[in-house]
Order: C-alpha cells, then structure tokens, then sequence
C-alpha cells in the first residue's frame, strides 16, 4: 500500500473530527443515563471535551491541508505564466522595441558566451560583468542573450 503524503493530513482531519463526534456521543450517551451531575461530569469530561478537542485539531488538519494544496495550485499557476511571459519574450512575439537614445552603438554587459541588455535578469548582481558597446561584443564573437535581446 503507497502513502500519499500529499493527501494524509487531510484524512487524518477527518479521521480525528469524526473520532471526535464519536466521543461527543458517548460522553453524552454516558451522562444521559445517570440523573444526578456529580455522576455526569465524568462522562461530560472524558468524552465531551476529548471529543471536542479531537473536532478542533481535526478542522486544522483540514485547513492546512487545503492551503496547501492552494499553495500548490498557485505556484504551478505561476511558474505556467512565467513560462508563457519568457516563451514570449524569446521569440513567441515580436521583441520589445530597444531605445537607444538615438545611437545605434548602446552599452551592453557582456558575459562569457553572450552580451546582455543592462537590466537583463540573468546578469544583475553578478561580479566580473564587463561593460562594453553592442559592436565591440559581436567583433569578439559574442552571441546576444535570448532572453533579454539586446539586439
């Protein structure tokens, strides 16, 4: 028999609120048969709050068990449309316009293979990045970054 862990703390929430019910029941059931209070405590004590305490734990179980699996669903939401935005950005749509401020040679950060746009993602907080124009990378063979399109 395989364990699905993902799924666990929701069975086990519902296995503590129903063994929680249970007990409710049977403090009740025991204290419903004798008359006096001094001999329904007992019951009232063991079952009822035992039970009750099992329902609480039970419906926690149940909520974390939900976030999680909310959490999940939004997080493979997340990385499809980042999937879809850097599909895109590669050449899924045309390429956004680059501004050069009205030269055709702009700055670029050139790695070990490739050169990067300024603000590329791949370069940012990276030491060593040499800062050199468009046209002195292609001369030394660089390949421009298909992620950010330098141009």
């Amino acid at each position: 028999m395989k364990i699905r862990w993902e799924k666990l703390g929701g069975q086990l929430g519902i296995g503590y609120c129903l063994a929680g019910v249970a007990l409710i029941f049977l403090g009740w059931n025991g204290a419903a048969s004798y008359d006096r209070v001094e001999s329904q405590m007992p019951y009232l004590i063991s079952g009822g709050l035992a039970g009750v305490a099992l329902v609480i734990i039970g419906a926690g179980l149940l909520i974390v068990q939900a976030q999680r699996a909310n959490r999940a669903a939004t997080s493979a939401e997340i990385a499809d449309l980042r999937e879809a935005v850097e599909r895109l950005a590669t050449g899924g749509g045309a390429p956004a316009p680059k501004v050069s401020g009205g030269s055709a040679d702009v700055a670029v950060s050139a790695g070990p293979s490739a050169y990067h746009a300024a603000d590329c993602r791949l370069v940012e907080g990276q030491a060593g990045v040499a800062t050199m124009f468009r046209s002195e990378a292609k001369q030394r063979g660089l390949n421009p970054c298909r992620i950010c399109q330098p141009g």
